[in-house]
């Protein structure tokens, strides 16, 4: 298996004050990502349909209407987009603030994008209402090509607070997206897990907030280990099974 081809060294501060990024924040709590969206989704899905023959499984289980967080593993800055091309609704995706720099904070503003300045607590990140956001455990993208062992608290702060279901996806292959240059292109499978929700908690605790969030990168890592054993066919195998057995159980038997 070729290796990984390398990443850049990740920047975590940004010298600019809190107050340059009001007018992002300010644009994506008003207004929803507008053509910009649509023709940026275009693109990138006729790639991942064809260079990396990306196909999706379980996306019914992302709901059609309401606040959602979709919360995918974290291995290529391609997977905004394996993530949203599968579903129909647009998703707001939180970018890291060194991003916003001309002219792409153009694309990012009216594509539905919102900075988030590593470093610091922004109080602004929110979950629209109604709308569906994308959050990452694993905070930045993974260097190694392996889902982590533990997942920032942030995304558990944030279910917590809005009690808003999760959506855990496992995005599988994408971590050789960046091999592009050697012409290598990846065959990606992304899929859907079951929605899960909290009770909301006004003042989450640290614990609470990182029990959460652990328990949401576990489920990601379910998704993610079976497309490692059994592939894409053997996966859509298990759910067609599953599905029959669920179809010609009784009435009230429980599937094992």
């Amino acid at each position: 298996m070729s290796e990984l081809a390398p990443m850049r060294e990740q920047v975590y501060s940004d010298p600019r004050p809190k107050e340059y990024f009001d007018r992002f924040h300010e644009r994506a709590r008003t207004r929803e990502p507008d053509w910009v969206y649509d023709v940026v989704r275009t693109i990138t899905s006729l790639y991942a349909y064809t260079l990396l023959r990306a196909r999706s499984i379980s996306s019914e289980n992302v709901p059609g209407s309401g606040a959602v967080i979709l919360a995918p593993n974290h291995f290529s800055f391609m997977d905004h987009f394996l993530m949203g091309c599968f579903i129909r609704r647009k998703v707001r995706f939180m970018a890291k603030s060194q991003l916003f720099k001309k002219p792409m904070q153009f694309v990012y503003t009216h594509g539905g994008v919102f900075p988030v300045r590593r470093g610091a607590r922004d109080e602004d990140v929110f979950l629209a209402r109604g709308g569906a956001i994308a959050m990452y455990c694993e905070g930045g993208r993974s260097r190694t090509g392996k889902v982590a062992e533990q997942a920032k608290r942030g995304i558990g702060r944030l279910a917590l607070e809005t009690g808003v279901p999760v959506v855990p996806i496992a995005i599988f292959g994408s971590s050789r997206v960046r091999n592009w240059k050697r012409l290598q292109f990846p065959k990606v499978t992304v899929q859907y897990g079951e929605p899960i929700r909290w009770e909301r908690v006004e003042n989450p605790t640290r614990e609470q907030q990182q029990a959460v969030a652990d328990e949401i990168l576990v489920e990601i890592r379910k998704l993610y280990k079976g497309l490692e054993d059994h592939g894409r066919k053997g996966i859509l195998r298990r759910l067609r099974e599953q599905r029959r057995a669920e179809g010609s159980a009784p009435t009230g038997a429980a599937v094992v």
